[in-house]
């Protein structure tokens, strides 16, 4: 693990409820999104990660206009996607997009790159989803050309050929960090590993350290193709209050119901108090608790798995938005010393 953790959140801009249960607009939401970015920025996080969705119970589907809003009132904070569903996308404009976010952000921009675990873009931008792994195998390999940022000649049969092409704007670094977001299948940590590319764990249920073995195969696989030793970060939904108790009780109903609306599209049975009481305990994938409970399972987790970045995805369904600004306050100001003092013992 990097001698330092760096400490990150991330949304999907999910819709949030006021006081009376009624649904916030999405425009409203949006800009509440952007105000969650800043204090994030004000208390210290390394990295704000944006969410693309395409459907009613998410507000944001162009997550790079909203990260230009954010670079524009922060100075510090790094800003990303989380993911950007690349099979269907451009890699030429997702990379055109992202350049002049840098470029906007003086150097913070960042994008991490999946195949997204929502399917609405692809009948939305025209794509047959039998094309699925063609489509995210082909882009990803026109997208690593992209960032050598020098003229590119590709083929390929999801888009027209590339000869001899420069892409403009290019980073004034000449390099964008670009991270690949992986669920958990061993083809897909290869696949990192074999472009050199950072780490990006999805761990939303389970045992974080059930991914142990994944990041030894990435390491292994990174040997194999003669790449150096590269970051790994994780990505786990959480929500900090001052007690275990408040913190469980403020996230059950809506994280509960998040799970069951999504879960009706996906034959998923409704998540039981039980269930989330398991994960949400010592060896589960939520973060959920009081400042010192959520330190010392990040600490725990960091070392597990030898990350170089935790992000909490602190958006949960209908959570409301001053419950979420709470929250992130406490994660700045009272988890990442935490955090920072306890890892800085080894």
């Amino acid at each position: 693990m990097a001698q330092t953790l760096e400490l990150g959140l991330d949304t999907f801009g999910d819709v949030t409820a006021r006081a009376d249960g009624s649904l916030l607009p999405h425009d409203e939401v949006i800009r509440n999104v952007i105000a969650e970015a800043v204090l994030a920025d004000q208390v210290g996080l390394d990295f704000i990660g944006i969410g693309e969705h395409h459907r009613e119970d998410f507000a944001v589907s162009a997550p790079d206009v909203v990260l230009a809003a954010i670079a524009g009132q922060t100075s510090r904070i790094r800003l990303g996607s989380a993911v950007t569903v690349l099979s269907s996308d451009d890699p030429v404009r997702v990379f055109q997009r992202f350049s002049t976010l840098d470029a906007a952000s003086s150097g913070r921009a960042e994008v991490i790159l999946g195949r997204g675990s929502f399917t609405e873009s692809f009948p939305l931008f025209g794509l047959d989803l039998a094309d699925y792994d063609l489509l995210f195998e082909e882009k990803l390999q026109l997208f690593t050309e992209l960032l050598k940022e020098e003229p590119v000649t590709w083929a390929g049969r999801t888009r027209g050929r590339l000869d001899n092409k420069r892409i403009f704007p290019p980073t004034a670094s000449g390099k964008l960090k670009t991270w690949i977001a992986v669920g958990g299948t061993p083809q897909s940590v290869v696949r990192a590993a074999h472009y050199g590319l950072p780490l990006m764990l999805a761990i939303i249920g389970g045992a974080p350290m059930n991914f142990a073995p994944f990041t030894d195969l990435y390491h292994r696989a990174l040997d194999q193709f003669g790449q150096p030793r590269l970051p790994i970060g994780a990505h786990s939904p959480g929500y900090i209050a001052a007690t275990d108790e408040q913190a469980r009780e403020e996230m059950w109903e809506p994280y509960a119901d998040m799970q069951e609306r999504i879960g009706r599209e996906r034959g998923w049975s409704r998540m039981t108090r039980g269930q989330f009481e398991a994960e949400a305990g010592p060896d589960g994938a939520l973060f959920v608790g009081s400042p010192e409970t959520v330190a010392a399972k990040i600490v725990k987790v960091a070392r597990g798995l030898g990350l170089s970045r935790f992000d909490l995805k602190y958006s949960l369904g209908t959570l409301p938005h001053e419950k979420l600004m709470a929250s992130i306050e406490l994660y700045g100001t009272k988890v990442a010393p935490l955090v920072r003092e306890q890892l800085a013992e080894d």
